[in-house]
């Protein structure tokens, strides 16, 4: 079996972090026991590019227990728990190519081990797969029966194929599941992004002006988080309607060159690229902490910072001091790549277990289905949605309602009025 790690050895401590991981995700467990013994995903090629981590790492098993032969790259460069990645490979037999801290070369080499793999289904969080696909193998696409995709920005260039006509095959959007945005992009995004920050400076949130740039699940989650914290916060948008939304949930709504003078802390979660730029940079106090949520440090114009600075230093353990020509300083955290998972640990398992349950299930949806669908992004299957819903309930104990034949026959009828 090939595979590219840092260290073998980490392999015992990894598997404690997957198990520990593995009792929060109870959604993924349930599908896990029935995969193994249904196996629907038997002879099945999977290609993932995702976060190696301690919750990913149960999904793996998760699909390798359905049948799947699975092979996981990593997303992130410097979100790779290494004692994990070397648990999948001594423990599981789940072939991994992801270091902590690999370099751009190595990344896409790991991404072309994935390819080698000939997969006939691919998951990403962040479209590197797919795009690498049909930028540089497209030949591969004669076997795949779909992807999957995890993340808004992911979606967001997947939807520019489509919209082309240059998509080679179907892909399920499980970043568009409400059970995957309502709860992974606001609570996950919200908690895992401030213990980010506060990892990595150990600032007082209390008392500060805490910008979010982007009102999207994201931007929602982390919003509310901060204020909950005591932070005093300033929603930046481009969005009449988010901006409008923000303002009526009682944040402060301005724009960021005005914002920028204000600030203690930026935090970018918008998806798009240079949101806060070298005119902003250029406002900014005196030790403000600069940091990205979003999936790309594109987010944030650091060549502009760079040009701006006369010094640059390591001030702490994620945090690159920059010192600009008038001597202000500011702090750049985790190099501008996802806060939550360089400086953190991510997403609570919880959050994510109803994420990769979304995956799971999209993946023996397109085995199942594929050969039905065209090469466009299509929504999660409602039924799929709902189902993870009533098993994450059903596993913290919370019974519901159901709907009385009379109600259903009033809510499908129209006969019946006032």
């Amino acid at each position: 079996m090939k595979y590219d790690i840092k260290d073998i050895g980490l392999a015992n401590e990894g598997k404690l972090r997957i198990e520990w991981a593995g009792k929060q995700m109870h959604v993924t467990q349930l599908i896990h026991d029935r995969f193994q013994k249904d196996k629907p995903l038997k002879g099945v090629r999977i290609s993932a590019c995702l976060h190696v981590t301690s919750e990913t790492a149960n999904l793996m098993i998760a699909l390798k227990a359905g049948g799947a032969d699975c092979v996981l790259v990593a997303s992130n460069p410097l979100s790779t728990q290494d004692d994990v990645a070397s648990s999948l490979v001594k423990h599981h037999k789940i072939p991994v190519f992801a270091i902590r801290g690999e370099n751009h070369k190595t990344y896409y080499r790991h991404i072309g081990a994935a390819l080698d793999h000939e997969p006939h289904v691919t998951m990403d969080d962040g479209a590197d797969l797919v795009s690498e696909i049909h930028s540089k193998r497209p030949h591969l696409a004669e076997q795949i029966k779909g992807s999957t995709e995890e993340t808004t920005t992911g979606v967001i260039r997947l939807r520019s194929l489509e919209a082309k006509g240059l998509l080679l095959f179907p892909v399920v959007a499980v970043n568009d599941a409400q059970t995957k945005h309502f709860f992974d992009n606001r609570y996950g995004t919200g908690q895992s992004t401030i213990d980010g920050v506060l990892r990595a400076t150990n600032v007082l949130m209390s008392g500060l002006i805490f910008v979010v740039c982007g009102y999207g699940w994201c931007g929602r989650g982390l919003a509310n988080k901060a204020r909950g914290m005591g932070a005093r916060v300033i929603v930046t948008e481009t969005d009449a309607l988010k901006a409008l939304e923000a303002a009526m949930d009682g944040f402060e709504v301005m724009p960021l060159a005005q914002a920028a003078r204000l600030g203690d802390v930026f935090v970018t979660v918008t998806g798009n690229i240079h949101v806060v730029r070298r005119e902003h940079f250029q406002n900014m106090k005196n030790g403000a902490i600069v940091a990205n949520s979003g999936h790309f440090n594109v987010e944030l114009d650091i060549p502009a910072l760079k040009k701006l600075s006369k010094q640059v230093r390591a001030a702490r353990t994620h945090v690159t001091e920059y010192t600009l020509k008038d001597g202000r300083k500011i702090n750049l955290v985790a190099d501008g790549r996802l806060v939550n998972l360089s400086a953190a640990e991510g997403h609570p398992a919880a959050v994510m277990d109803m994420s990769f349950a979304n995956q799971a299930l999209s993946a023996e949806f397109i085995v199942q289905s594929g050969h039905q669908l065209e090469r466009r992004v299509y929504a999660v299957p409602k039924a799929i949605d709902e189902n993870i819903a009533v098993l994450k309930l059903h596993s913290k104990g919370i019974r519901i309602d159901r709907l009385t034949k009379e109600q259903s026959h009033y809510l499908a009828s129209w006969e019946m009025g006032t």
